[in-house]
């Protein structure tokens, strides 16, 4: 019978193995673990662009501060017979709300853009809550309608923005073509900015304050329907039912 004789040294050798190998299993473990939480977690993203066929898109235009120019905005608009979406802040629908009125008289869609403008992310889901149903109330007082889209303001989202969002009911849309209006490029530069990517089911982005746009405005619509393309408000532009958004936030219904 032979036997094994252990030393010191094996000893700890053995006790090292071990610890390593228990090592090895725990970091497997916690990979696994990380993986199925980053599966559980997958990123929500808003509306940005609709999965359409025929030549149709949308122009909007966001109203946080000023209100110099949405009067001739909307001439123009009137003009070329032409309906969009405005998204409203809750601090603007309350320091004008005759422009309010007027917007919704004219047949453009009211759409959400919060109460005071924060970065919706930064919140929790109540204070979230009453950015847009605040908002969502002060509009309603005017047009007697509560909006079902809404902007957050500067793009900023994240899931629990977007689910929220959704949880009452509402539509969160960005945009995927921006005039980058806000930059004060020139008119002719707008234009290009807003035709050179359109594409089926486009939302473009301008705003009602930017220092070009009342020039623009005319510009970019003709370009637009030179290429053939039809302008709806976003309302319009969203189909009903059941939807989800590719990874690039094109609206696909399911």
């Amino acid at each position: 019978m032979k036997f094994i004789v252990l030393t010191k040294r094996s000893l700890i050798m053995i006790a090292l193995c071990a610890v390593m190998g228990l090592t090895s299993i725990c970091i497997g473990a916690s990979t696994v673990s990380t993986a199925v939480a980053t599966a559980s977690t997958e990123r929500v993203i808003p509306i940005y662009c609709v999965d359409k066929t025929e030549k149709v898109c949308s122009i909007s235009f966001d109203a946080a501060w000023g209100n110099e120019q949405t009067d001739g905005l909307l001439k123009t608009l009137d003009d070329f017979n032409v309906k969009t979406t405005f998204f409203l802040v809750g601090d603007w629908v309350r320091k004008y709300p005759e422009s309010v009125k007027k917007i919704a008289a004219k047949g453009h869609d009211v759409g959400n853009h919060s109460d005071n403008h924060p970065h919706m992310s930064s919140l929790g889901v109540e204070e979230m809550k009453t950015q847009l149903q605040s908002c969502n109330s002060e509009i309603k007082k005017l047009t007697g309608k509560c909006p079902t889209l809404f902007r957050p303001p500067y793009g900023d989202y994240n899931n629990d923005v977007v689910n929220t969002v959704k949880s009452l009911s509402m539509y969160c849309v960005q945009w995927n073509i921006d005039s980058l209006d806000w930059k004060d490029p020139t008119p002719a530069q707008i234009v290009e900015n807003c035709v050179k990517k359109l594409t089926p089911g486009s939302i473009i982005l301008l705003h009602n304050g930017a220092k070009n746009t009342p020039e623009a405005l005319p510009l970019v619509i003709e370009a637009i329907k030179q290429k053939g393309y039809k302008i709806v408000p976003i309302s319009k532009l969203i189909p009903k039912g059941a939807y989800t958004t590719d990874v690039t936030g094109k609206m696909i219904l399911n």
